[in-house]
């Protein structure tokens, strides 16, 4: 049974709503206010698929109700109901990431066919970056390739083979679900990257496309930082040593084709190019713990990054060897 929180000060609206989304087989959950619902969320976070808010309510309104069932969950589909049909209202629910808008009175049957719209393209946004639907929603159309500077970080588990012939498939499963993608993924959003894909254990995050910052390459490593400190912090609250993960990370800097490419059967937005190889190759052999950049990256963060120069390496299906460098950590500031 699919989950689905009703939120709202007014009874006659919460019992309406319930009786009419029941028909679509949701198990109903009602909340009279904002905080009662933030609770009901954390108490059945793998439950609750879906939320609608009444705007406005006493205490806490809609929208900062909405936005705090994000943080503990940011897959449950947010819909805010509203008497107060104003344009603000719609912009600021959109700005903040709300899943879906709709204004009372309503009809029954468009309201169910609202909360289906929006439970879907929900879960459509799930196989496309963030980044990539932001880009399309400007757009309008297909994104034409172009080329772009980036950095290109790859993370992968340490030992993933022999960690997964020691536990079931279920442990796997919530391991890499809950204690690996779902942290990593989110740092990597948080830095303003672009969660390219997922190859097995590994993740694959770009920094400069579709969209730049200027300081793209700083914030990949960054990033690389923070998704290792999280790890470490991971770990620290795993009791059995073969739930542990251990990871190593690579980045690489350079120009790329950057667009989307692939069939009319499967398209994808992703990158071509040097620094994709290079940042792969250097995951690859980077031991547990270990952040490898290449020369370019480590000419843009030598300032704010602590590393060590491990010399010259031979990396496979690259000419000529690469400097490649340790990044210990960040550098501290002098006041």
């Amino acid at each position: 049974m699919i989950g689905l929180l009703v939120v709202d000060d007014e009874e006659g609206v919460r019992r309406s709503l319930k009786r009419v989304l029941e028909r679509d087989g949701y198990e109903i959950s009602l909340a009279r206010e904002g905080s009662e619902a933030i609770a009901i969320v954390r108490e059945n976070r793998d439950i609750i698929e879906t939320v609608i808010s009444d705007y406005k309510m006493p205490g806490i309104d809609g929208l900062e109700t909405l936005m705090e069932i994000g943080r503990i969950n940011p897959e449950i589909t947010r819909i805010m109901l509203t008497g107060y049909a104003t344009m603000e209202s719609a912009i600021e629910s959109v700005n903040a990431g709300i899943d879906g808008f709709l204004t009372k009175p309503f009809e029954n049957i468009e309201l169910r066919a609202k909360v289906r719209e929006y439970n879907i393209k929900k879960r459509l946004k799930q196989f496309v970056s963030e980044n990539v639907y932001s880009k399309l929603q400007q757009e309008g159309k297909n994104i034409m390739p172009a080329t772009k500077r980036v950095a290109v970080l790859f993370c992968d588990i340490r030992g993933f083979t022999k960690m997964s012939e020691r536990l079931n498939a279920d442990e796997i499963s919530n391991i890499l679900n809950s204690h690996y993608f779902s942290p990593m993924d989110n740092i990597i959003c948080e830095h303003s990257g672009t969660l390219d894909k997922h190859v097995g254990d590994s993740i694959m995050g770009v920094f400069g496309a579709p969209f730049t910052y200027g300081d793209d390459t700083v914030r990949a490593v960054m990033c690389a930082i923070e998704m290792r400190d999280e790890m470490n912090r991971l770990n620290q609250n795993v009791s059995g040593e073969d739930e542990k993960i251990s990871v190593g990370f690579g980045i690489g800097t350079g120009e790329v084709l950057a667009g989307i490419f692939g069939s009319s059967r499967k398209k994808e937005y992703t990158v071509f190019g040097h620094p994709v190889i290079v940042a792969s190759r250097l995951e690859r052999i980077a031991r547990e713990n270990q952040i490898l950049i290449c020369e370019e990256t480590y000419e843009e963060v030598s300032d704010i990054a602590r590393v060590e120069k491990m010399g010259a390496i031979q990396l496979k299906g690259i000419e000529g060897k690469v400097d490649v460098y340790n990044v210990l950590g960040k550098r501290e500031k002098i006041s």
